[in-house]
């Protein structure tokens, strides 16, 4: 059909046409809000690379919880920076660490929003890579019970969700025959299956106090030149026994969430992670770019690709607008 039989812009005339036609809409269902909380009381912590952002002690991490909330961000997700690190992650999985004292607290406090926890030991180690490190070398396979004793103890703590960020193989089926074995086969995976090795992490590792003290992470994350490799990642979560997939990062890589949502028949999650959110924020400081404008034509974008849940530090922001 060819113009004057085919007039598209009929359909655009007015926003009551644009509302009725549109074929992706977001909403605050799709939402989950990450949060960095830190040992102390009374401590937020502004984090320089991402403005707006914050480390926060417990209490800050419950009033957050609850703005989110209010607001009709459905989800949180918890980072850990913890007290003291060392070569076996121990702070990653003791009961009284950060993450579980956090949990434990948003769970009695505002009950009705869900919290799940990262599950990684970069964060806790004292080189700051995901898993235990022999001769210079990242050991899969001694890796995989600290991440299982790691989610086994925000289970207890109270976590509605954990999610394995580490890209060790076969951490999926090694947790969820843990939780399984403890009286946890009702607790969801969200697994971090398609985790690139990617340049846009640099404000969420100041942020997470994660950088790695050697060397970089390309032997475990995904080469960004690759997508077939996607796919094998995430079918091999799948059959572990993950139930949400999620790919990270969102932007660079919405091809990967489209051909995941055709291939893979489970919910499929998007990291709209730190280096994406400080670029706009960057440029609405130097006066270039209205942020929020960006933000919401890049999360539409992000569900238009196939997303059913996105992970954004703009989450309590984009629902109040959404709820406007």
């Amino acid at each position: 059909m060819l113009f004057p039989d085919f007039r598209g812009r009929r359909l655009r005339a007015n926003k009551n046409f644009r509302r009725m036609i549109r074929e992706t809409k977001l909403s605050c269902d799709d939402l989950i809000l990450p949060l960095f909380a830190i040992e102390g009381k009374d401590i937020k912590k502004p984090i320089e690379s991402m403005p707006g952002h914050f480390q926060l002690s417990c209490d800050y991490i419950v009033k957050k919880a609850k703005e989110a909330h209010e607001a009709g961000v459905p989800a949180i997700i918890l980072f850990g920076i913890p007290d003291k690190k060392d070569s076996l992650a121990t702070r990653a999985y003791a009961p009284d660490s950060i993450v579980q004292k956090a949990v434990k607290e948003v769970k009695e406090k505002v009950p009705d929003i869900l919290v799940i926890t990262d599950v990684c030991l970069c964060g806790y180690m004292d080189h700051g890579h995901c898993g235990v490190v022999e001769k210079g070398i990242i050991d899969n396979d001694a890796s995989l019970d600290l991440l299982a004793k790691t989610a086994l103890s925000h289970a207890e703590a109270g976590a509605d969700m954990v999610a394995p960020s580490d890209m060790m193989d076969g951490r999926v089926s090694e947790i969820r025959q843990t939780l399984d074995e403890e009286g946890f086969s009702h607790l969801p995976i969200m697994s971090y299956a398609v985790k690139y090795s990617s340049a846009f992490y640099g404000p969420f590792r100041q942020a997470a106090e994660s950088a790695p003290q050697f060397g970089d992470r390309k032997t475990y994350q995904m080469d960004p030149a690759n997508s077939i490799e996607a796919l094998r990642e995430a079918t091999m979560d799948v059959e572990e026994g993950a139930d949400i997939i999620m790919v990270k990062p969102a932007l660079s890589y919405l091809d990967i969430i489209y051909r995941l949502k055709e291939e893979i028949d489970l919910p499929i999650a998007a990291y709209n992670v730190s280096g994406e959110y400080s670029i706009m924020k960057a440029g609405e400081i130097m006066g270039w770019v209205n942020a929020n404008e960006i933000i919401m034509e890049t999360l539409l974008s992000i569900k238009r690709a196939g997303a059913d849940l996105i992970l954004t530090y703009s989450a309590i922001e984009v629902a109040r607008e959404l709820n406007s």
